[in-house]
C-alpha cells in the first residue's frame, strides 16, 4: 500500500523549502495530498482574504499534483476530514487544527511546520509504516 501524507496549505506548502520536500516525496513515490481549509471552487468567493485559488494552483502544478489531490474543507477543521483515513501525517502551521486531532483521537499525526525537527518527524514516521 502506497504511503499517503498531506500539506496544508497556506503558511506551510506556500513556503518554498517546504514545496521541495513535498517534491521530494513526491519522487520517492509517497502519495502527496493537499488538505486546506480554504473554501472549494463554488465557495471561494466566500473568503473575502483570498476568494481565488490561484497561488495554491500555482503550486500545485508546479509540483505535479492534479487537482483531485486537493481537498478543500471548506472552514472545517481537518481532524474531522482525516479521522477515518489512512494518512499517515498532516504538516500544519495551525496549532488549533492540532487540538482537534487529539480531541477526536485521529490516528492521522500532526505536525507543527514551525517546529525545527518537522522535516526528521515527517521522515521517522514514513520510516515506520
Amino acid at each position: 500500500m502506497k504511503q499517503i501524507v498531506t500539506f496544508d496549505f497556506d503558511g506551510t506548502l506556500e513556503k518554498k523549502h517546504v514545496q521541495e520536500y513535498a517534491k521530494e516525496l513526491i519522487d520517492r513515490d509517497i502519495d502527496v495530498w493537499i488538505l486546506t481549509t480554504r473554501y472549494d471552487e463554488l465557495h471561494k468567493h466566500r473568503y473575502k482574504a483570498n476568494p481565488t485559488l490561484d497561488d495554491l494552483y500555482i503550486v500545485s502544478d508546479m509540483l505535479g499534483l492534479p487537482r483531485c489531490k486537493i481537498r478543500f474543507t471548506c472552514m472545517e477543521f481537518k481532524a474531522i476530514y482525516l479521522k477515518e483515513t489512512n494518512v499517515i501525517w498532516h504538516l500544519d502551521d495551525n496549532y488549533e487544527e492540532f487540538i482537534h486531532f487529539r480531541k477526536l483521537k485521529v490516528k492521522t499525526v500532526p505536525i507543527q511546520v514551525n517546529s525545527g525537527s518537522w522535516r526528521n518527524k515527517c521522515e521517522r514516521l514514513l520510516k515506520k509504516v
